[in-house]
């Protein structure tokens, strides 16, 4: 071979340190131009379509389907329904047995002989076209015998309540409890409430939020011979090939899997699809290529959501403000099946109730309730916005019935920063931060006395547009991880994460990382790191991932492990490169391995300076192989994986100020400051995205989003037009800073930042409502803060959502279309 360029000549010097540079993103490029490749962009050879019948009914037992004239009809190819493919459906995986008695119905893609919420798949249409497909869906006729829907979860959680699963005694799933008395990492809570001067006690509504992803849900399954190649747009490429092989018995060295450019998840891609097991089962069953990708409200309606809680809290304190105990008692609305991590993802927030803040007593009690709605499972955040809106608001609660600023009662209260690392009443181990710096310097950026004195001056001159503050100090766990405690928790998986790093011979770098991302910028961010970590040019690292194949071990991206987690691996792949070409250096140095010193990317005998060997030589030589130590092998290439001893905490302090027009119930984010501390920051720019977006899904549950359901179970949010995402029209300027306190889990010292602004924000926002109205006699309103709900909590009294929803329930009943009892419908893609 010739050799046209010797990297000992022509690479550069070591880059400046990567770590900490705004970076652009190099994956903008084609994600904005469209250079790219989506999974309903793709286009095989012979590909058919699949298309779903879905049930316009919430529940009901199916009679008779008849599916004849779909067959007959121009360009379809197969009709499958349930029963046609019972044997061989299997069930959607569940992978986190919360209790050892926990129930699980089972979940068949394909409905078999009942169906338990609107937009159950019943049968499948297979077409040479999608259209084909699609007109087929409505010549396919089910006959339903209705069942009553079973809607509102704190009536389901009853005894004696219509049953969603007639084969089972009850619609609670599960009864988890956490008590740290019980558990040695608290006192005993009934006494500490006994003993409290002050108790109080409310009940909050976390809404059912659907989480919205830009790119819809699509697959696409490619068999050859008695392998299979899956496109997922999918946050979990390597758990959904284990999950489907499981499911469907395909040995699963005959599965790949690829998530090519995602776009967008939030959780919402945190799953094993019915769809993905159905197109499997469809290219296994015609031998043909088969795609399908779902329609804006078949998103809606059929992909999985998100939240859904009542809360019921209660908090105990002395008349100086000291917090003595906390009970939770939540009922979280599973909707009709478990999903992937539905039962687990409430019982991850219990060990979050307790926030920042030393409370000596807790205890935390869960029901997991069936209803006959769509299944809930992970969304931004999962289980923690949760367990931070209700913190965040009982302290609010409490220092009103202490007369206490919300603010003092807080430092009161909190973890000072020469206390870390800290253990929590819910026995997990904050390891640094410090809430009082970032706390001051958020009140500086939001301009607080200013806002306060025009909050007095408009109370006094009885201004119909009140001005409200409201505070949010929260922390989280990021880095979802360490495999130990998943597994004590009975979570189906670990926490690790894998990454290859290859040296080429050209002096170039490949990463290969475990972890899939869809949108956080993990090839800028890894490649700043391995840049630093090597010392060579950002621009020669190309970052891999996302295929089974090529990335052939990893835990994928959710619970802001990525970078933590993930880029870990990467740092830890990185160092063992090092370590294998330091043992050949020194071979070519004539040099003692202690005696060689690597920096900048080039090894040097410690004395002489001058000499040495950059890495990129060192890949060279083990390439050519002419000379290199007889008792290794000729490569420098790395794996490592990385498992974290203990989670990462971010925290910070964020604060909304809030006008609210009484007269209109109107409400708008007049400013908004938030101070994080993520530990390292990788990217300034990434970091600064990350909290924005998050920012946005958070306000959007506090003033925005809500999916709603009518009284016979018809999702009536169902389109864009009445599901309310907000645009950045609609949001603030945001003032942002941090602090950094570096999480010493992980090589790196990041904690996570992905799911920071969706956290923090709604309490924040929320709390400030309240602040500005509460010398009106309200006291809580219900999410979403809509002006009718506004209005009527403030001249009707309650929490604003009571009327309201009773009047858009009644609205969708006189509406509704749904069949009678022994009637029979014609199925459709609602």
């Amino acid at each position: 071979m010739t050799v046209t360029e010797d990297p000992a000549t022509t690479a550069p010097s070591a880059p400046e340190k990567e770590i900490g540079q705004a970076r652009r993103r190099k994956e903008d490029a084609h994600l904005i131009t469209g250079e790219t490749t989506w999974t309903d962009n793709m286009v095989l050879p012979g590909m058919l379509h699949m298309a779903l019948v879905r049930s316009p009914v919430a529940h009901a037992r199916i009679t008779a389907i008849d599916v004849s004239a779909a067959r007959e009809a121009p360009g379809v190819v197969a009709v499958l329904t349930g029963q046609d493919v019972a044997e061989e459906q299997g069930s959607i995986p569940s992978a986190w047995q919360v209790t050892p008695d926990m129930v699980n119905p089972g979940h068949p893609s394909l409905a078999v002989d009942q169906v338990n919420h609107v937009g159950e798949a019943v049968a499948l249409i297979v077409a040479r076209s999608r259209a084909a497909a699609t007109d087929a869906i409505e010549l396919v006729d089910v006959d339903y015998d209705t069942l009553p829907p079973v809607l509102d979860v704190e009536e389901a959680a009853k005894e004696g309540a219509d049953l969603v699963h007639s084969h089972l005694s009850s619609n609670t799933s599960y009864h988890f409890v956490f008590d740290a008395g019980e558990a040695g990492t608290g006192s005993d809570t009934e006494q500490a409430f006994a003993d409290a001067d002050v108790v109080v006690s409310r009940r909050f509504v976390n809404q059912r939020l659907i989480p919205a992803f830009m790119e819809p849900r699509s697959v696409v399954v490619q068999p050859v011979g008695d392998s299979f190649t899956m496109w997922s747009a999918t946050q979990i490429p390597h758990i959904l090939r284990v999950m489907a092989a499981m499911v469907t018995g395909i040995p699963e060295h005959k599965l790949r899997v690829i998530a090519p450019d995602v776009g967008g998840g939030f959780g919402g891609k945190l799953q094993v699809n019915p769809e993905e097991i159905l197109a499997l089962l469809v290219a296994r069953r015609l031998g043909k290529p088969v795609k399908w990708t779902e329609t804006r409200s078949e998103s809606l309606m059929a992909a999985h959501h998100g939240r859904d809680q009542v809360q019921y809290i209660d908090i105990a304190a002395d008349r100086e403000g000291n917090v003595k105990g906390l009970r939770v008692r939540l009922l979280a609305d599973m909707g009709a099946y478990l999903r992937l991590i539905t039962a687990g993802t409430p019982a991850l927030g219990a060990f979050m109730f307790p926030g920042i803040y030393k409370f000596p007593a807790y205890r935390f009690e869960l029901d997991g309730v069936f209803t006959t709605k769509t299944p809930t499972d992970a969304y931004r955040g999962a289980g923690r916005p949760e367990a931070t809106f209700a913190i965040e608001r009982i302290m609010d609660e409490l220092a009103v019935e202490l007369g206490m600023d919300p603010l003092e009662l807080r430092r009161k209260n909190w973890i000072d920063a020469e206390e870390f690392p800290f253990t929590t009443v819910a026995g997990l181990e904050y390891d640094s931060g410090d809430y009082d710096t970032a706390t001051r310097r958020a009140l500086e950026l939001i301009g607080y006395d200013e806002l306060r004195e025009e909050q007095r001056r408009r109370r006094e001159s009885g201004d119909p547009v009140q001005l409200g503050i409201g505070f949010s100090t929260f922390t989280e766990m990021c880095g979802i991880a360490p495999s130990r405690v998943l597994g004590s928790l009975s979570f189906g998986s670990g926490g690790w994460e894998h990454a290859t790093i290859r040296m080429l011979p050209t002096g170039k770098v490949e990463v290969v990382t475990g972890s899939t991302p869809h949108g956080q910028g993990h090839e800028t961010a890894w490649s700043q790191l391995v840049a630093d970590r090597l010392g060579v040019p950002f621009e020669d690292i190309e970052v891999l991932h996302g295929d089974t194949a090529i990335a052939s071990r990893g835990l994928d991206t959710y619970g802001s492990r990525s970078l933590v987690v993930g880029g870990a691996a990467v740092v830890r792949a990185a160092d063992k490169v090092i370590a294998k070409a330091r043992k050949v250096a020194a071979h070519l140095l004539e040099a003692s391995e202690d005696d060689l010193e690597f920096d900048g990317g080039r090894f040097s005998v410690r004395g002489t300076p001058g000499t040495g060997m950059a890495i990129q030589e060192i890949a060279l030589a083990v390439f050519t192989a002419h000379n290199y130590p007889e008792d290794i092998e000729p490569t420098i290439d790395a794996d490592a994986a990385f498992d974290p001893v203990n989670f990462s905490f971010p925290h910070g302090t964020h604060i909304c100020a809030m006008e609210v027009d009484t007269e209109t119930g109107f409400v708008k984010i007049r400013k908004y400051a938030c101070v994080d501390d993520v530990g390292t920051i990788v990217n300034p720019l990434i970091v600064e995205g990350q909290i924005h977006g998050g920012l946005a899904q958070g306000i959007a549950q506090a003033l925005y989003e809500e999916a709603v359901y009518d009284a016979d179970g018809n999702l009536t949010t169902g389109t864009f037009v009445d599901y309310l995402v907000p645009s950045a029209a609609d949001l603030p300027h945001f003032d942002t800073d941090n602090t950094v306190h570096v999480a010493p889990g992980n090589p790196i010292g990041a904690k996570g930042v992905g799911e920071a602004g969706c956290i923090a924000s709604t309490p924040a926002v929320v709390n400030a409502a309240l602040d500005a109205v509460r010398h009106l006699g309200v006291r809580d309103i219900r999410m979403p803060l809509t002006p009718e709900r506004v209005w009527r909590a403030v001249h009707e009294g309650g929490d604003g959502g009571d009327r309201a929803t009773a009047k858009t329930n009644a609205q969708g009943a006189e509406s509704a279309q749904a069949p009678s009892t022994g009637t029979s419908s014609t199925g459709g893609a609602l």
